[in-house]
């Protein structure tokens, strides 16, 4: 008996997931247009083209990709809830004190709740790790293993992500509907690929994916070297302590590390690389792999670095946190350049000048950095 109740309550918990959003669609005569890119997509559909960013930011930020995936669904129903829609908020993220980017306005808790609004939904992802990797009450939730879900989706409910009673269970119903748990493997994104299309019987040539999927093997330019102007230009702050480098934590201040000094710049650490310095090298020596330095730098394919280059062992920030307003091009610098100058993530900047990494620049340019 007890078994035949569980089930009809997971057939209906899956039904309302599919169904709607967490927070409620407004009246007709009051709903914004959807956002340009927005796309309605099935649950299958939805989850093939934001997997990857999730197994991304489970990389980067140590948050299990199926969580990540798990709240999205919840939060945005499939991509299709209101706020996904028109703001491309697909976590519901309010604003908070913090938040000094665009906003709208809609009613949840209360009818006049702010929430966030996002230039795209590759920025929804991105500001959903960090804010719970920013967020002092989520700081217990990263002693969890990236394979332990569970514990992750009980932890968020603990912290208060969610006012619904049981969300911890939603979220690990939703994980095991759609067999989540597979992104968090090693190689967890072709063993989600081989179970659409073997268990599920799913071609999935016809999705619609990111942005991010369709340029996946495309190689990006190098940096051109890092003179000693533009290192000076930095305002670096170099650290003080003798330690050496705490891979899992970064925020540790220090000075050198095996033969190389780290600097840091916008919040964020970064050397400068040696002749014959090679992505696999530095990342043995900083125990992280050669794909997520590449990451961090904005570099795809099997590019490797040259003498001079500024190379970060750590995300770049969204946001440039300095004085500064904008930035005067230089003869051939690109957006790159620039990003790898002030630590700031390239599409971000793409996004707040509305460029491209493509574009070329011009020398006397004002480019935005805030």
């Amino acid at each position: 008996m007890h078994f035949r109740v569980c089930i009809i309550l997971l057939v209906s918990l899956f039904s309302a997931v599919a169904a709607r959003a967490q927070v409620n669609e407004p009246d007709a005569d009051k709903a914004l247009e959807p956002v340009a890119e927005w796309v309605k997509l099935t649950p299958e559909e939805y989850i093939y083209r934001w997997r990857a960013t999730a197994v991304d930011n489970m990389e980067v930020y140590g948050i299990p990709a199926s969580i990540t995936m798990a709240q999205a669904i919840l939060e945005s129903g499939f991509g299709n809830g209101y706020l996904a829609r028109v703001a491309n908020n697909h976590f519901c993220i309010k604003c908070k004190k913090s938040w000094t980017g665009r906003t709208i306005t809609h009613a949840d808790d209360r009818p006049d709740d702010c929430f966030r609004v996002y230039d795209s939904v590759e920025e929804s992802f991105e500001d959903h790790a960090n804010f719970l990797c920013n967020g002092q009450r989520y700081e217990f939730l990263f002693a969890y293993d990236t394979d332990d879900y569970k514990s992750w989706a009980k932890g968020l409910k603990q912290a208060g992500y969610a006012t619904a009673p049981d969300y911890a269970e939603r979220l690990i119903g939703v994980v095991e509907r759609y067999n989540l748990q597979l992104l968090d493997k090693k190689n967890g994104i072709k063993l989600y690929d081989e179970y659409l299309a073997k268990e599920l019987g799913i071609n999935v040539d016809n999705f619609v994916e990111s942005a991010d999927e369709q340029t996946l093997h495309e190689t990006s330019e190098l940096n051109t070297e890092a003179t000693e102007a533009d290192v000076e230009h930095l305002n670096i702050k170099t650290a003080y302590s003798e330690q050496g480098v705490d891979p899992n934590n970064y925020r540790v201040t220090i000075n050198s590390h095996r033969g190389y000094n780290v600097y840091r710049v916008n919040g964020t650490f970064y050397i400068i690389a040696n002749e014959g310095d090679t992505f696999e090298s530095l990342g043995e020596l900083f125990e992280l792999s050669p794909k997520l330095l590449r990451r961090f730098n904005d570099l795809k394919g099997d590019v490797q670095p040259t003498k001079g280059d500024i190379i970060y062992i750590e995300p770049k920030m969204l946001r440039w946190s300095g004085d500064e307003m904008a930035h005067i091009v230089t003869e051939g610098q690109s957006l790159r350049d620039i990003a790898q100058m002030y630590g700031i993530r390239l599409k971000a900047l793409e996004r707040l000048n509305r460029a491209n990494k493509a574009k070329e620049l011009m020398a006397g340019q004002s480019l935005r950095l805030r």
